[in-house]
């Protein structure tokens, strides 16, 4: 008997729909997505400027509602739920990371990391002990005591990136997480969170507009116009070919960003 279990559905979405303004006037900008992720996966979504990708994430982040259509985050469906609801789930299954990282100036760095557990019941100790293990990951350690006035660009972000994790959440939506950064920064960035989504199989939902980030990623997503107009596997190719892949794609979509 394979004792292999399949890994679960942690986000489905099913005919996603999403229009600003009046019911005159409005403007349709997410036509009916189908999306499913998985376990374990990283998935990065681009596509040329006004594709809907920030709508899609915000969409699917519970940031902002669908018009039409379902969402699942654990089997849970977003479209019912009223605010306090959709806060539980946000507080207990996802984790984000922003362009702009939205850390607070007053708190330390481990103080903002902490930020998230500071609202369970999880115990100092094991706060302690989280904290270390994805500090460590993400080579921020020494940095706990210091402001984030005092860090640099890649520094916040790391420290952004371990605030969505502290409390394991099932998912972790990135948008544009490299944006703010240098080269150099972002490549660390990449590399780090590549290796938390292999160690310890956190999935990543993450808009970009930058082919070397999504190379990262098993999966690229693509929109047009407000629906799924292409996906890639990475499978077993290499960063770089798959890299070359996504760069073909996007000369096929039109518009870098």
């Amino acid at each position: 008997m394979n004792s292999h279990k399949s890994p679960q559905t942690v986000l489905l979405a099913e005919g996603v729909r999403k229009s600003f303004g009046t019911k005159g006037s409005a403007q349709q900008v997410l036509k009916g997505i189908d999306l499913r992720v998985l376990e374990g996966e990283f998935v990065g979504i681009m596509g040329p400027s006004g594709s809907g990708k920030t709508t899609l994430l915000n969409t699917l982040a519970t940031i902002d509602r669908s018009t039409e259509g379902q969402i699942f985050i654990n089997d849970h469906e977003l479209s019912k739920m009223k605010d306090r609801q959709l806060s539980t789930i946000r507080r207990r299954y996802l984790g984000f990371i922003f362009q702009d990282y939205n850390l607070l100036d007053t708190l330390t760095v481990k103080e903002n990391i902490l930020l998230p557990v500071s609202l369970t019941k999880i115990s100092k100790e094991q706060a302690e002990k989280e904290f270390q293990a994805i500090a460590g990951l993400l080579g921020i350690s020494d940095l706990a005591d210091k402001y984030p006035t005092e860090i640099s660009g890649g520094q916040k972000q790391r420290t952004s990136a371990a605030r969505a994790l502290i409390h394991s959440p099932s998912l972790v939506f990135a948008d544009e997480p490299t944006g703010a950064l240098d080269s150099k920064a972002a490549s660390n960035l990449l590399e780090n969170l590549h290796e938390i989504n292999q160690v310890r199989q956190v999935t990543i939902v993450m808009v970009t507009h930058d082919p070397l980030a999504s190379s990262y990623c098993n999966r690229v997503i693509f929109l047009k116009d407000g629906q799924i107009f292409s996906e890639l596997y990475r499978g077993e190719k290499t960063r770089e070919s798959f890299f070359k892949d996504i760069l073909d794609m996007q000369a096929v979509l039109g518009g870098g960003k």
